[in-house]
């Protein structure tokens, strides 16, 4: 005998939304095989109900209200695909919980600021919490952490997690275009976020490093902790350079347990170009993962879009077909526990790239002030010179990030410099 239907309420019906309903029309009875019941959507909810959405929506009851659309009694599981940390989206998933809903999202910012109190509000409930396609798109990162690597300690969790940053980079790298240009670009491809400073500022991929830290260390999300930095001021030159050394330049997430405490950064870092994360294309996301018995695990594939982030809404819903019910973030939250957040320090070596005045003596300052912080040079050009200005290029041998920020102190206090400098950490996969 076939189980009783698995009801669902949509709330969301953008790119992934949509995604979402046109898997389950098209797909319905191969997942009714798979699971060993039916997947029925009873009702969905979005702001315009004029919109064309390339999907039949007319066998759905319409809610306006996605919280009154949470709180209905013939629904299982709400689905939320609206977006925003706080608002209807948080709302109506608390008022599912409330009303003995399971829940899956693909809203990370909701989850990075809000995760410890609704996965506790989940497990009070009875119901889960899933959220794999708020992490790298159609990646099954969060399932490999939760579920495959259970058995391990993890040590590293490090990876490029923003489509639209790698496209910047990468199209910079090939076209030899400056930033603004291909920034403009991406706009206009409507790859960016309404508000781009969630990609190019590298909050949205902080987001997804907090509660990939969160899970691989057995901590509650703290994404104020995570030190962020965008790839705003990376240049035509940088990627020259980085490419002439052998590096690429990635906006590269790393969060690490260390004796001082969680450290968790985003920001951009030269790689080899010969490694899986070096030769990354485009949009693509990839995320590796480190644990003691394992080793190293890498997971590469579309880090956004309709079809990749509605499989990943599928995954979690299919789970919870099956009837596999974990903890949120892989142990109940009431076991996670308060990291002290660190600061990245481990030692490696580091870009810099300086601007000084063109006068005698303009590089020697800058060389002291390197040796007073302890910091040495293993390689040195000068490019592009063009008085008044020389632009100076300095890779230095393995150092600890507070030495070099002594000696851009030093530096710019000699008086030479023009502008800010740029500061890049090598990090080795």
């Amino acid at each position: 005998m076939t189980a009783a239907p698995l009801r669902l309420g949509v709330a969301g019906l953008g790119t992934v939304g949509g995604g979402v309903i046109a898997i389950l029309q098209r797909h319905a009875g191969l997942i009714a095989a798979r699971t060993g019941r039916p997947l029925e959507v009873v009702a969905v909810s979005a702001r315009d109900r004029r919109r064309d959405r390339g999907v039949d929506l007319s066998g759905y009851d319409w809610m306006d209200d996605p919280v009154a659309l949470a709180r209905r009694d013939d629904i299982d599981v709400f689905i939320e695909l609206m977006g925003g940390a706080d608002g209807p989206a948080k709302a109506a998933v608390e008022a599912a919980l409330a009303t003995g809903k399971d829940v899956v999202t693909a809203n990370k910012a909701m989850l990075a600021i809000h995760g410890q109190s609704l996965a506790g509000a989940a497990e009070d409930a009875g119901c889960v919490l899933r959220f794999e396609a708020a992490v790298a798109g159609g990646i099954p990162v969060i399932k490999s952490l939760t579920e495959a690597l259970a058995g391990n300690a993890v040590t590293r969790v490090m990876g490029v997690m923003n489509g639209t940053c790698n496209y910047i980079l990468t199209r910079m790298e090939e076209a030899g275009l400056p930033y603004d240009t291909v920034f403009a670009e991406a706009q206009a491809l409507g790859y960016l976020e309404a508000d781009p400073t969630l990609d190019v500022g590298g909050i949205d991929a902080a987001h997804k490093l907090a509660l990939l830290a969160a899970i691989g260390f057995g901590t509650r999300v703290n994404f104020d902790a995570v030190e962020i930095e965008g790839i705003e001021r990376i240049s035509i030159d940088d990627i020259r350079q980085a490419a002439d050394m052998g590096f690429r330049i990635k906006l590269l997430g790393v969060a690490r347990m260390t004796g001082r405490g969680l450290e968790q950064r985003m920001a951009p870092c030269l790689v080899p170009a010969d490694s899986p994360l070096g030769q990354l294309p485009g949009a693509t996301n990839m995320v590796v993962l480190e644990g003691d018995a394992v080793g190293q695990i890498v997971l590469r594939g579309a880090g956004a879009g309709a079809g990749p982030t509605a499989s990943a809404v599928m995954s979690d819903v299919i789970e919870i077909a099956r009837g596999l019910r974990l903890p949120t973030f892989g142990q109940p939250a009431a076991t996670l526990i308060d990291a002290v957040p660190a600061r990245a320090a481990a030692p490696t070596q580091w870009y810099l790239r300086m601007t000084l005045l063109d006068k005698p003596g303009a590089l020697a300052k800058v060389a002291t002030a390197l040796g007073d912080a302890g910091v040495s040079i293993d390689r040195m050009r000068q490019y592009g010179h063009a008085a008044p200005h020389a632009p100076v290029l300095i890779v230095t041998h393995t150092t600890t990030r507070d030495c070099i920020a002594q000696a851009i102190a030093g530096a710019q206090a000699s008086g030479v410099l023009v502008g800010e400098p740029v500061a890049l950490a090598i990090e080795l996969p």
